[in-house]
């Protein structure tokens, strides 16, 4: 017997009016009171989803979202995803919440789609590798069928593991990548892949209106504490003076760019005109190395902690680093917080789990 899936629709009276005629609407706006001032806030107000939306960067892009202004609906499985993360918004009359798995269909009425629903840590994605794929997979293709539905202009979130173990440093959206099709990373990579290969199909073949960011690490409060992630890693270890994990010799390369700067890339790249597709990288291309990211959260938490060597796992990137040269022309966008104020706001977040 299939798995059953209970999904709440929502419904507001926003999408009444965007379902009827042009009389109608007018109609319903004098009914509902609403006057000549604010009708300029029906048309700035969104319908927004956001898949993943109680995951790490869903919980802060719903957050951001909620403070805009725009009505949010909030869907997540919750396999990696915490109600705690988006606890501060259940009060909020603009934000909705939503148990719903993205492999199944949804049915809801929204003017702008953010796809992020997909485990991004290797702990996560490898538990369960079918589904990973899977998610990534009819996951784009029912949040694609729900844009061509509604008219809705969609985001994907793919990733910087599109480029694989890259032999190109730094990254450039043009590079195809390096990437091992049956490796033990692969759900993810070529899930990821596949997802972006289905976008821009839907862009060619029935005009989706799309965007497409490959996002390198990125770090901050409501990650969780437990998802084998570098920066969390390091931190909770470092916090509990326990022993660094350091796999590798520690040369391999990072670039970690602070959440907050991030959701301002995803929010302005979703902005922008029509014709800017993507895919473009963000990411903070300042690069460290995985020996001076320990060597640093050891200095800022005041930790007694070791570094201890483990051998390197199968397909694990030597180098990560993104030219963010088009984020730059089109979105005038770059990071502004660097890693030592970042790890120092991380931290206090991860102090309070302890």
């Amino acid at each position: 017997m299939g798995r059953q899936v209970s999904t709440e629709i929502v419904k507001t009276p926003l999408i009444w009016y965007k379902k009827a005629s042009p009389l109608t609407a007018i109609s319903l706006l004098s009914r509902t009171g609403l006057n000549q001032s604010n009708k300029h806030i029906m048309h700035s107000k969104k319908r927004i989803l956001v898949t993943g939306g109680a995951g790490f960067l869903g919980s802060h892009l719903c957050g951001r979202l909620v403070a805009q202004g725009h009505d949010v609906i909030c869907v997540d499985n919750f396999f990696t995803g915490s109600k705690e993360n988006i606890a501060g918004l259940s009060d909020k009359n603009n934000f909705e919440l939503m148990r719903h798995d993205v492999t199944f269909p949804l049915y809801v009425e929204v003017d702008e789609i953010y796809n992020l629903a997909c485990p991004a840590s290797p702990i996560h994605y490898q538990h369960d590798p079918v589904q990973t794929t899977k998610t990534s997979v009819h996951g784009a293709i029912n949040m694609l069928g729900l844009a061509k539905r509604t008219g809705a202009k969609i985001f994907q979130a793919s990733t910087s593991e599109v480029y694989g173990d890259p032999q190109v440093h730094p990254q450039t959206e043009d590079y195809w990548g390096h990437v091992n099709p049956i490796g033990q990373r692969s759900c993810y990579d070529e899930g990821k892949r596949c997802a972006e290969t289905l976008f821009f199909d839907y862009h060619r073949q029935h005009q989706l209106r799309i965007k497409v960011a490959r996002i390198f690490n990125t770090y901050g409060p409501n990650m969780h504490p437990n998802d084998g992630r570098v920066v969390s890693n390091f931190i909770m270890q470092a916090l509990r003076n326990e022993p660094i994990t350091i796999f590798g010799d520690g040369s391999q390369t990072r670039s970690f760019c602070y959440v907050d700067d991030l959701i301002d890339g995803i929010v302005m790249l979703m902005d922008t005109d029509d014709e800017v597709t993507g895919p473009i990288n963000l990411g903070n291309p300042h690069e460290f190395t995985i020996r001076e990211l320990a060597e640093k959260v050891i200095e800022l938490t005041q930790s007694s902690s070791s570094l201890v060597l483990h051998p390197l796992p199968s397909d694990d990137p030597v180098q990560r680093q993104p030219n963010i040269g088009y984020a730059k022309s089109k979105l005038h966008w770059e990071p502004k917080i660097q890693l030592e104020e970042g790890l120092y706001k991380a931290i206090q977040y991860f102090k309070k789990m302890l």
